[in-house]
């Protein structure tokens, strides 16, 4: 069994679908099978900048039904780089010394992170800094992350965004319109690319491949000569307008996110071709829901791997998703291998080979 351990484990970042199985699958494996004590920081970081920090301890009792529930039980922010923290009075403040001590109030022997690449590098940055046993465990609904063929919360935002297309297809048919489906995804166009395949698109528009309107009125003329009095047109929230520019929006506080690249497309398209376009821009739907069985399965299989990595005192690794295996990879390696849409890739052409317009 080993000696004894009281492990962390935190969630950061934006949320997605699976979370809470990995948080359970960690709690499982660590209390069950080493009687280990875990101990789920609040709200990521900023958790351990309070003193005392804010945790609760997990037993299997409190992630009881955590396996189907969205989000993140723990609560997570992906706001606030704890090397540069923005104050209230608009300064900003290297606080990476107060999380650091938060770690070691609490007694931790090892802390799980579960994050994207920014959030991994961030807290392994943390962990060097401050002599912490860490294990990274990948999340992101962009699928993003390098050396693994799937990240937790990919696949149920695909299904959200692929039964989106299933729902539109109907009414598109109905009015004889051009369909346009905003998807997220940051600067990858993992989500647009799976779910514009699986949902049976006519267009898919992704940031790895430039495009122009006038090879996008093509494709909807042809289809119209074809019998097909409809269009649907899947475009990741990233993509340029044909100049180049990004299409963003002000969320809060003077940020800008991505967003309006379906509406900018649904005006250039009625301007060039006269068609009748509606958009439909999904958001945070793509984060919420049940999560998806193979995001459950891998949630399961990511956590339990991450607490026998601790067993057996690997630390700075992150749990990889390989050739139908669970693996692990040094952090560093991973992170420094941004994973974009492989412009010829299987997918890519798969989507060409079904006669999809991928706008070039």
């Amino acid at each position: 069994m080993g000696e004894h351990k009281r492990i962390g484990i935190l969630t950061s970042g934006g949320d997605c679908a699976g979370l809470n199985a990995v948080i359970r699958a960690v709690t499982h494996r660590a209390v069950g099978s080493y009687n280990w004590e875990v101990l789920g920081i609040l709200r990521a970081t900023y958790g351990l900048m309070h003193h005392p920090p804010q945790a609760m301890k997990l037993d299997r009792e409190k992630v009881i039904r955590a396996l189907t529930n969205a989000g993140t039980m723990l609560g997570t922010t992906n706001k606030g780089d704890p090397f540069a923290f923005p104050m209230p009075d608009g300064t900003v403040r290297d606080r990476s010394e107060e999380i650091i001590a938060g770690y070691h109030e609490l007694g931790l022997d090892a802390l799980i992170g579960i994050g994207g690449d920014g959030s991994l590098a961030i807290l392994r940055k943390l962990a060097q800094q401050g002599n912490i046993n860490f294990v990274g465990i990948p999340k992101t609904i962009d699928n993003d992350v390098g050396i693994t063929e799937h990240s937790i919360g990919f696949d149920t935002a695909v299904n959200i965004a692929t039964e989106a297309l299933d729902r539109l297809h109907f009414t598109a048919a109905s009015h004889d319109r051009v369909m346009i489906l905003e998807v997220m995804g940051r600067d990858a166009g993992h989500i647009a690319i799976s779910a514009g395949i699986a949902g049976g698109a006519d267009i898919i528009l992704i940031p790895e491949i430039s495009y122009s309107i006038d090879n996008v009125c093509r494709k909807i003329k042809e289809l119209q000569e074809q019998g097909q009095n409809f269009c649907i047109v899947v475009v990741s929230e990233a993509v340029c307008t044909e100049a180049g520019d990004k299409v963003e929006c002000l969320v809060s506080f003077g940020e800008r996110r991505y967003g309006g690249i379906g509406h900018y497309l649904a005006e250039s398209i009625s301007a060039a071709s006269g068609a009748e376009t509606r958009v439909t821009v999904l958001g945070h739907t793509q984060r919420g829901g049940t999560p998806s069985p193979l995001d459950r399965l891998i949630a399961s299989a990511f956590g339990v791997a991450a607490v026998d990595l601790i067993a057996n005192e690997e630390y700075d690794r992150m749990v990889t998703w390989q050739n139908r295996q669970v693996m692990s990879v040094p952090i560093a390696e991973a992170i420094s291998q941004y994973q974009a849409v492989d412009p010829k890739g299987t997918l890519v052409k798969t989507a060409r080979g079904l006669g999809i317009c991928l706008g070039d």
